[in-house]
């Protein structure tokens, strides 16, 4: 079984449809036991991260998550919770990754929103992706490059593109909104 953790954030839907379109079957929950009961936890996210928080912690799915032993990706503002603290409502996160998680002083255009590459593809989620591929961003806060950071882009500065520590795995851009290097990050994902 695989579980979508269930949130006050949103992009759930098409998370689910391109588990789909590979053929994977998925519920949507936040119920603790599901989750720990779970072959692998996807942790989406589009959203705010202390309100995001406010409601982990009401349903007591902070500790959860952070205690989960299977595969665990996080994605988007789902990477950024993993992290220590985020600057976005002086936020206290899970503490997974040892990073914290930044406003982009806008030198560019901010949000991040488009197509990017990645430097330093250092996981298996990458395998029989090509260097050159880009991944489809949507973000105004990042998180730091630390010793837990498996990918780099680079807009305005270089920042976490996708993070792993153990089981947890985590991508600031939306794989399942990342055409066919998504759906294969994805699949490797799933194959862990």
């Amino acid at each position: 079984m695989i579980a979508i953790v269930k949130y006050n954030a949103g992009n759930i839907t098409s998370v689910q449809n391109a588990l789909e379109r590979l053929g994977y079957s998925s519920i949507v929950t936040d119920d603790p036991k599901l989750i720990q009961q779970a072959e692998k936890v996807i942790f989406p996210g589009v959203g705010e991260a202390s309100s995001a928080m406010q409601y982990l912690r009401k349903k007591g799915l902070d500790k959860v998550i952070k205690n989960l032993t299977q595969p665990v990706l996080g994605i988007c503002l789902g990477q950024q919770l993993l992290c220590r603290f985020s600057e976005e409502g002086n936020t206290e996160c899970l503490g997974v990754f040892d990073s914290t998680v930044k406003k982009f002083v806008p030198k560019l255009k901010v949000p991040h929103m488009g197509w990017n590459t990645l430097e330093t593809q250092n996981s298996e989620l990458y395998k029989g992706i090509l260097s050159d591929e880009n991944f489809y961003f949507v973000h105004s806060y990042y998180a730091e490059v630390c010793a837990d950071t498996s990918a780099i882009c680079d807009y305005i500065l270089p920042f976490s593109a996708s993070m792993q520590k153990n089981n947890f795995y985590a991508t600031q851009f939306h794989p399942e909104k990342s055409s066919q290097a998504g759906e294969k990050l994805l699949s490797n994902f799933l194959q862990l």
